[in-house]
């Protein structure tokens, strides 16, 4: 599980990378991510995004549910980002979703940089 997430996130960094190529910083979160999502479907990933995920609290299902931003291959959850500088609140959240979804790594993509490769993030549950 651990080798096939480490190359599924090197293809979606690849295409991250294409997407901040073509279109570069300075738009809404939503354009990347419908960007990325056609990207990674061109590279043949099975992706999912905004994916519902529930929350329970004391063994109970709350009525409002968290959307991941893209889930690709059902192993690697990515966060997006447009902001003028990641926080440890995005760290924050992106590891409670992996841990929600019992998964091993997550990317935490800002888009909103002049170098994609200074705005990507690899944590790991």
């Amino acid at each position: 599980m651990k080798v096939r997430s480490n190359q599924i996130s090197e293809q979606i960094i690849g295409c991250a990378i294409e997407v901040h190529r073509v279109l570069g910083p300075g738009l809404l979160e939503s354009v990347y991510e419908e960007a990325l999502f056609f990207e990674l479907q061109q590279a043949g990933l099975n992706v999912e995004k905004q994916l519902p995920v529930s929350v329970h609290y004391k063994n109970n299902k709350l009525k409002t549910d968290l959307k991941l931003d893209l889930l690709v291959e059902n192993l690697v959850i990515v966060e997006l980002k447009a902001v003028e500088k990641l926080n440890r609140i995005h760290d924050a959240q992106l590891l409670t979703y992996l841990k929600m979804k019992k998964l091993w790594l997550g990317l935490l993509i800002n888009f909103n940089t002049p170098v994609l490769k200074q705005g990507i993030k690899r944590l790991v549950n």
